[in-house]
């Protein structure tokens, strides 16, 4: 049994992989807010989940493996290097996950992450590449320990080594491809296909000048756990003055679960720069007094120009007893002059 799914909002594919007999399942990169789409459809095909397998730990969302091991029992798998904690199995290269009928063999495939893996299933000509090779493209190599040179060997010793008739099933697509193959992807991939040498790819990578992917963030700490639900605050760093610190987009990502109160004057927060939709209005001046007959357990955001003003007013309520404060790195003049959101693959959705 083989079932190929679709997260809209990050265009991820997971893949559900069965018995026919014994009804025992291997899902492949599950996502968790489609966690009930995924728990229905193992009880409609009477299928008892073994196995989740992430390719690597993800930054455009939130993987459903510690919510499915909560909810089913099963295990859960990631390739070495990856950096997840709590894990059931960690995967080698040339590892078997097998489950009945289904057999998975690991081919370790760094480079997009150093810890990234493609799953072969044996028998059935199909490969699960994750991020590490997609349909005429290939995983962003600027972050979490990327690296084009070992992406380029990657693809053309563990990937392009298998036959030409393999099934290619990528762990995104942003134009609605479902499936590729490898004898296509040598032949027509843009990045790694054509003859194209490893120097010619590099310098393609070095080239692109990417945005980071909007829930970076969030996602990465979060993945490290196997997405396990935690407060959303347990991640953040202080900054040299001692305050919280809260990214650009991991406010945008929490927003309607915070309070976000903007610090600096009216005529400001007016002004050219703008202010954060659902911000309220606290000048800096008036916060302790404002803030007094707040519920002291309320996760709070303060934000300002810059962040000096925000350090300040986090600071200061953090002595008053609150227990979630944050401040806004970069404040109002990052978010007004934020570049487009990118994608994994570094391409536009």
């Amino acid at each position: 049994m083989f079932r190929q799914l679709f997260d809209a909002e990050s265009s991820t594919y997971t893949y559900l992989l069965a018995d026919d007999t014994t009804r025992r399942a291997v899902l492949i990169d599950p996502v968790r807010g489609q966690l009930d789409r995924d728990l229905t459809l193992l009880k409609e095909l009477n299928l008892t989940l073994v196995w989740v397998l992430d390719t690597h730990v993800h930054a455009d969302h939130i993987t459903a493996a510690h919510a499915l091991r909560e909810r089913t029992g099963c295990q859960v798998a990631y390739p070495n290097h990856s950096g997840a904690r709590g894990l059931d199995r960690s995967l080698e290269h040339g590892d078997v996950v097998e489950v009945d009928g289904v057999r998975l063999e690991v081919r370790l495939t760094p480079g997009h992450t150093s810890g990234s893996a493609s799953y072969v299933q044996l028998g059935e000509d199909r490969v699960f590449t994750g991020d590490t090779l997609l349909i005429r493209g290939c995983g962003r190599t600027d972050f979490q320990e990327g690296d084009a040179h070992a992406l380029y060997r990657s693809v053309h010793e563990q990937l392009f080594t298998l036959p030409d008739r393999t099934l290619v099933y990528p762990g995104h697509d942003y134009k609605g491809r479902t499936a590729s193959s490898i004898g296509e992807e040598r032949a027509h991939n843009p990045r790694l296909g054509g003859g194209r040498s490893e120097a010619e790819f590099v310098a393609i990578m070095d080239g692109l000048h990417l945005s980071p992917p909007r829930l970076l963030d969030v996602a990465v700490p979060a993945n490290r756990e196997l997405g396990r639900e935690s407060s959303p605050f347990e991640h953040l760093e202080r900054s040299a003055s001692g305050a919280v610190q809260a990214p650009l987009s991991w406010v945008e990502t929490h927003a309607a679960s915070v309070r976000l109160v903007d610090v600096r004057e009216p005529d400001e927060y007016n002004g050219p720069l703008g202010h954060l939709p659902g911000t309220e209005l606290v000048p800096l001046g008036t916060l302790q007094r404002a803030a007094s007959d707040w519920d002291r357990s309320e996760p709070i955001v303060a934000i300002c120009r810059s962040g000096g003003r925000s350090d300040r007013a986090a600071l200061t309520l953090e002595a008053m007893g609150f227990e979630l404060v944050a401040s806004m790195t970069g404040g109002t003049s990052a978010w007004a002059n934020k570049p487009s959101a990118g994608t994994c693959d570094g391409a536009s959705a």
